[in-house]
């Protein structure tokens, strides 16, 4: 029997396949994608051999050179990293050790496509180190290493700038399994010896904020940059025209983008924080693709002259539901309205109308919120109702009045004044549900635009209710108007023009010298209306047309059945027979009635 013998063939090719595999393994197990990172799973790039044999120019050299930065390996190549967790897509690059793109998952911009909140180095971030000798370094110039490890359900991305073997800037980036908010911590080491204690380390941060919405003018005017200092206040830069300024005590800062925003988030309040916001879409005609660029300089507080700053970043939208759910109280950098307006909105629209968008469309949901605030309303529409129908009564006796003494304007005051008095009549009643209801209208007017859940919502033939509406397109644009024609706005100032008509028509006077013509006004309004709604949010437009529409239905029925006008005729004219009795308000009238009188026939004697 022949013996078995060794090919000297299958040797070779039993080595070859075992280099093969040991290359596969030592290739391609650095390069897995980030969903496939196991437990503890360690990528690591510190290129510590490569840094040996050519290191960075030691920064001491720096020091007592003409240098004005580092000199980096030149085979150090910048690299991409992406990390993904629910809710967003982010690449960082080596290149300055920087967040490059992110991409929130669940939104499309107005166009349909996926919505980037940055892309294409549209956002610049570097720290910038002023040393003893007048030189300086800026992180953005040079390529970082990095290595990437999980911690749990938190993945961390730490990129490194070895400037020597004790030397060294570190940004460290912590991304949870979900959510908007990661931790940004900078760090250095090996610098307290280099840099001078009064001197600043300043972080600084660019964006050009992405245009997302169809009316770039209409997004430009929520789009701007917001602020938290001495605690709780807040404060914004121009949304209008270019603005900067400068702040002590700062805790975040915002650059918002309409629905969507960046807030970086300080551990502690910082001194001397210079801000900047300038208009973009000006100069780039209709098809812009920026709204603004915000800019700041962060002096980052100094720690036995090394940097050790545990900062957040917020990047995601402009929801209050979501904001709230963070620290800081960053929900502020949503403007809700000054004063009793923004409280309004804080405490009674934003939770009633965040509970009617669990159960109902967008559309429907603006509709019983209307209904309920003309419900509420009612009792004063009732009350101001009640007054025309008693204005109705003695206008004979007005327009009487004002033929006597058409000469004699105080006269004719005093004794319009008395028959108000006699009847108990009050004209200033009409005015009460404008004055109540404004507060109404404003809060709503701050609502509308920033009420997320309205966003890429449709109703009927409106596509976006956080947007305008269109039926038709213009081929040529209308100062204050546009270059289109939505029909919500139409709807809406028809409605204002009807309750105008019915709620004026009660009470209107003859014009007299000097006192604006109701008539005008009240043509006037509906068209001003119509300019003004035409680019604005279609669901205020909704709302006001429903508001207008409601508000007309309870007059009518108060009209038809509740108030008994023959009946309010008989008191009015019980009322007159009474004797008058003057209040302070009404006394102190009549007597500067009185006063001016004299002064006037004074003035004619002379």
């Amino acid at each position: 029997m022949e013996e078995n013998k060794l090919d000297i063939y299958q040797i070779i090719g039993f080595l070859f396949l075992i280099a093969a595999v040991f290359y596969w393994f030592n290739v391609t197990i650095p390069n897995l994608e980030q969903n496939a990172i196991e437990e503890k799973e360690i990528i690591s790039k510190n290129r510590d051999t490569e840094i040996n044999k050519n290191p960075i120019k030691d920064i001491n050299e720096v020091v007592s050179s003409n240098f004005n930065g580092i000199l980096i390996d030149s085979e150090l190549e910048s690299e991409e990293i992406v990390i993904e967790n629910d809710d967003v897509i982010f690449k960082f690059n080596t290149k300055g050790g920087s967040l490059t793109e992110l991409q929130l998952k669940d939104y499309v911009d107005y166009k349909g496509d996926d919505l980037f909140l940055i892309k294409n180095d549209n956002q610049n971030i570097s720290l910038n180190f002023n040393l003893k000798n007048g030189n300086k370094i800026n992180t953005s110039d040079y390529n970082f290493t990095y290595e990437m490890e999980r911690q749990g359900k938190i993945n961390v991305l730490k990129m490194s700038l070895i400037v020597s073997a004790d030397q060294s800037i570190s940004f460290e980036y912590k991304i949870p399994k979900s959510g908007y908010m990661i931790d940004f911590n900078v760090s250095s080491s090996g610098f307290s010896s280099l840099i001078d204690s009064n001197s600043n380390v300043n972080l600084n941060w660019s964006l050009d904020a992405f245009r997302q919405a169809k009316s770039i003018d209409y997004e430009n005017r929520y789009s701007q940059l917001m602020y938290q200092y001495d605690g709780d206040d807040t404060d914004y830069l121009s949304s209008y025209s270019d603005s900067d300024d400068n702040e002590d005590s700062v805790s975040w800062i915002s650059y918002g983008q309409h629905f969507f925003n960046s807030i970086l988030v300080l551990d502690s309040p910082v001194n001397n924080v210079q801000f900047e916001s300038k208009k973009l879409f000006e100069d780039q005609g209709k098809e812009a693709m920026f709204t603004k660029n915000y800019s700041s300089i962060i002096p980052l507080n100094l720690l036995g002259s090394e940097v050790n700053s545990q900062l957040k970043w917020y990047f995601g939208p402009n929801d209050y539901d979501i904001l709230k759910e963070y620290d800081n109280k960053i929900y502020d950098s949503i403007y809700f309205g000054w004063g009793i307006f923004g409280m309004i909105n804080r405490f009674i629209y934003f939770p009633f109308f965040g509970f009617l968008s669990k159960y109902f469309s967008a559309g429907l949901a603006v509709i019983l919120m209307t209904i309920a605030t003309r419900v509420v309303m009612s009792p004063v529409t009732y009350k101001t109702y009640v007054s025309q129908a008693r204005m109705k009564v003695i206008k004979p006796e007005i327009t009487e009045l004002n033929e006597k003494f058409k000469n004699d304007a105080v006269k004719r005051q005093q004794e319009t004044m008395k028959l108000y008095n006699k009847a108990g009549a009050n004209p200033l009643l009409g005015c009460v549900p404008a004055l109540l209801q404004l507060p109404v209208f404003y809060a709503l007017f701050c609502f509308f635009p920033i009420a997320f859940q309205l966003r890429g919502k449709s109703f009927l033939w409106a596509e976006d209710l956080s947007s305008y509406d269109t039926i038709a397109e213009l081929p040529f644009s209308i100062p204050f108007y546009g270059d289109h024609i939505s029909l919500l706005p139409i709807l809406a100032s028809i409605a204002i023009f009807f309750y105008t008509k019915m709620s004026s028509g009660a009470q209107m006077q003859t014009s007299q010298p000097g006192m604006p013509n109701m008539k005008f006004i009240m043509y006037l309004m509906p068209v001003m209306m119509l300019f003004f709604f035409n680019n604005y949010a279609s669901a205020f437009s909704l709302y006001y047309f429903i508001s207008n529409i409601l508000t007309i239905l309870i007059m009518i029925s108060i009209k038809y059945f509740i108030i008994d006008e023959e009946k309010i005729r008989l008191q009015v004219q019980e009322n007159k027979k009474k004797p008058t009795k003057q209040n302070r308000f009404q006394r102190k009238m009549q007597e500067m009635m009185e006063e001016a009188e004299k002064q006037r026939k004074l003035q004619g004697k002379k």
